[in-house]
């Protein structure tokens, strides 16, 4: 892990491009803040409000790169706003007047970014003239900050070839670029340009116009962008217990998909050669082994999950390793799905 965060750090250390870490992909504080101790960082980019409130207990500048829209969502980032600097991604004129209401209920600003479409079809608003028009809006609004615009194009960070990858992800972000030039030219402010994942890092991070760039997965990673020409190792396993050896070629361990989600696909099974996970049920992994491997009930065995975030979101801690001690224990302090207890509170 520390030297995945080196790594990353020293890319982004020339050049006008900066590195914002995503909290979400291991939503650890201690992790955080070895990534900002490592520098080339702007600050920390979150998913959800309660990530950004934990965040903010040691980032003094908070993106939260999602629209958060909802009972109550805004007022929780205008109280944060109040002590750190916080920006917000905006798509839509309701989730701008929830922002600005709240801002001006706290005596407050917060930033925004408009969130473009670059391609991924999931949040934000198509470039140009959409864009721009939201710009405006965010500028005429009594409590907003427009900062710039945000794209993420993350249905292009897995691509595993190279060259496809790197000629679509370009192509993404000449529209992002081009929208915030529009921005520009019609006399609004538009300083902050973000954008891209672990997966596009190296592409992203060197088109000319984009600021910053806000990967996460990097400092863990899974064995889905364990497929990619990225230079980061694996840096984190699941650890289970083997329950049974039914067959010569079939154990199982009780680390199923309670324990390492299967979205990316099945995890991969670290040091024994030919073993798969065939099944991932609630409580059980099944395994797949030679008829010579010697695993036994009561053994251990690591996975390699597929996907980092869902995976680290079903856990409390990380045990911290060095060679073959554990040195700390992490809280994952951000766990969980706290944005819905806060909206059941309200009901």
């Amino acid at each position: 892990m520390a030297r995945n965060i080196r790594r990353m750090a020293q890319f982004f250390a020339s050049g006008p491009c900066r590195l914002r870490p995503h909290f979400k992909a291991h939503k650890t504080p201690e992790i955080a803040r070895r990534q900002l101790a490592a520098g080339s960082c702007t600050g920390l980019t979150c998913a959800t409000v309660s990530e950004a409130e934990v965040v903010a207990e040691f980032c003094g500048d908070v993106l939260v790169a999602n629209e958060p829209v909802g009972p109550g969502k805004a007022d929780r980032l205008a109280e944060l706003a109040r002590r750190v600097d916080v920006t917000v991604a905006v798509d839509s004129v309701k989730g701008l007047e929830e922002l600005d209401a709240a801002a001006l209920r706290a005596g407050t600003r917060i930033g925004v970014l408009v969130d473009v479409n670059v391609g991924q079809n999931r949040c934000g608003v198509a470039p140009g003239d959409a864009a721009v028009q939201l710009a405006r809006q965010v500028l005429s609004a009594k409590a907003t900050l427009l900062r710039g615009v945000m794209g993420y194009e993350g249905h292009l960070v897995g691509i595993p070839d190279r060259t496809d990858r790197d000629g679509r992800a370009r192509r993404a972000m000449t529209d992002l670029v081009a929208t915030a030039r529009a921005i520009r030219d019609t006399g609004l402010p538009c300083e902050v340009v973000s954008a891209g994942g672990t997966g596009t890092y190296d592409i992203t991070g060197r088109v000319e116009g984009i600021t910053e760039i806000q990967a996460g997965s990097y400092a863990l990673m899974d064995s889905d962008y364990g497929r990619l020409d990225v230079p980061f190792e694996q840096a984190f396993w699941v650890l289970g217990t083997v329950v049974s050896r039914p067959t010569p070629t079939r154990c199982v361990a009780d680390s199923g998909h309670k324990a390492t989600t299967k979205d990316h696909g099945h995890p991969l099974v670290r040091d024994i050669d030919g073993a798969e996970v065939i099944a991932l049920n609630d409580e059980h992994a099944t395994i797949g082994v030679p008829s010579d491997c010697r695993l036994d009930v009561g053994d251990r065995v690591y996975l390699r999950p597929s996907h980092t975030d869902p995976t680290i979101n079903l856990h409390d801690v990380l045990y911290a390793i060095e060679g073959e001690r554990v040195v700390d224990v992490w809280p994952i302090a951000a766990r969980g799905y706290p944005e819905h207890r806060h909206s059941m509170l309200r009901t």
